[in-house]
């Protein structure tokens, strides 16, 4: 039997590195104290965080390797647990693992590393720590999320609802300033996984919820909107401006476009006492103008807060647990129209990095390393 598995890698800064390679096969040997989770890979969720570190733009190998396993949306099934491990996590088990792990400071000392202060950071498949495109890995049972065993066909999703799961709670965590805080208007802006992902949050929630992107509609994602209970408006449609003055003001309000313009310009369509979560993480320089003074004017006398938010809490996830259990019940079937792009085995990879940079139809990538079942 051979000691090692296949794995997706890039040598990390280098454009068109990515490549199938063989890895020594994980052992569950006393690790982590006897806290150590031995995991089958089911399915990896794959997006544009993978792309950019496969165009060579971030990424970093861990100490002594030259290599970087890639995958940062995780679901698999225990095989193996060691001494320490609680009755919650067991053989046979679906688990989905988070990605950033504690480094130096005192926040990541108290686990909460998705606050860290840290100009270095710890995230599988991103940085210091390989990635979950592989066959197997072996972790800390405290970083592992258990799943019930009827999500096994959408818990792959949980690490992008995570995102927008923890960029909401934080919303919610702010205004407890405000004491009786209750939004009813929110506006998400973007209709990619996050942005779908954040809408359902927010419907969940009780909110109206405008989507508002540049595709018009009808299309696939406009319809998983509208089957939501929600509404989608492209940008080509209305302007910000326009928006707010239809659909809003917007008590609660989530950018995940990657577009910074628009980013910042939705300011002037919160309300007041309105929170404006920035999810996305926006490349290059580019600027624009903004009518300053006004917007300024608007945060000050309306108590406006625009906070930004990255990666996930282990609580987001056990949230995001929840969420698509609700989802499952109240939406049959809508989580599974998400998962549109199936790539058969890591030997795929040449055509998983295609789907994720030419298809514009695609919502979520993902390969399937192993059957489920």
């Amino acid at each position: 039997m051979s000691d090692t598995m296949h794995a997706i890698a890039v040598h990390p800064l280098e454009a068109g590195s990515v490549h199938l390679r063989d890895i020594p096969k994980p052992s569950l040997d006393g690790s982590f104290d006897g806290h150590g989770v031995l995991v089958d890979i089911i399915r990896v969720g794959v997006d544009g965080t993978d792309r950019e570190i496969a165009d060579g733009e971030y990424g970093e190998p861990p100490p002594g390797d030259d290599f970087l396993v890639i995958g940062h949306e995780s679901l698999g099934r225990v095989r193996e647990v060691g001494p320490q491990v609680d009755a919650t996590i067991k053989p046979a088990s679906l688990v989905v693992a988070t990605v950033r792990r504690p480094g130096d400071s005192l926040l990541d000392k108290i686990g909460m590393q998705d606050m860290s202060p840290d100009d270095t950071y710890r995230e599988h498949g991103i940085n210091r720590l390989h990635g979950f495109l592989t066959e197997a890995y072996v972790d800390d049972a405290r970083f592992l999320v258990p799943i019930p065993e009827p999500l096994e066909p959408v818990a792959v999703l949980l690490e992008p609802l995570s995102v927008a799961e923890k960029g909401i709670r934080q919303a919610f965590e702010i205004q407890r300033r405000v004491k009786i805080w209750q939004p009813q208007r929110g506006a998400v802006m973007g209709a990619g996984t996050i942005g779908l992902m954040a809408a359902l949050v927010m419907r969940l929630r009780g909110l109206d919820v405008t989507v508002y992107s540049r595709r018009e509609p009808p299309y696939r994602n406009s319809e998983l909107v509208e089957q939501l209970g929600g509404r989608y408006v492209s940008t080509k449609a209305l302007d910000i401006g326009q928006l707010a003055q239809q659909h809003g003001p917007f008590d609660l309000m989530l950018d995940a476009t990657g577009y910074s313009p628009l980013s910042f310009g939705a300011i002037g369509a919160l309300a007041k006492n309105g929170v404006l979560v920035l999810a996305s993480v926006t490349g290059g320089d580019r600027t624009t103008e903004l009518p300053t003074d006004h917007l300024n004017q608007r945060m000050v006398l309306g108590n406006q807060v625009v906070v930004g938010t990255v990666n996930a809490h282990r609580d987001d996830f056990v949230q995001g647990v929840e969420d698509l259990l609700r989802a499952e019940a109240s939406h049959p079937g809508w989580l599974g129209s998400l998962l549109t792009t199936r790539i058969d085995g890591l030997g795929g990879f040449a055509e998983m990095l295609d789907r994720l940079e030419h298809d514009d139809e695609a919502i979520k990538v993902y390969v399937e390393v192993a059957k489920g079942a």
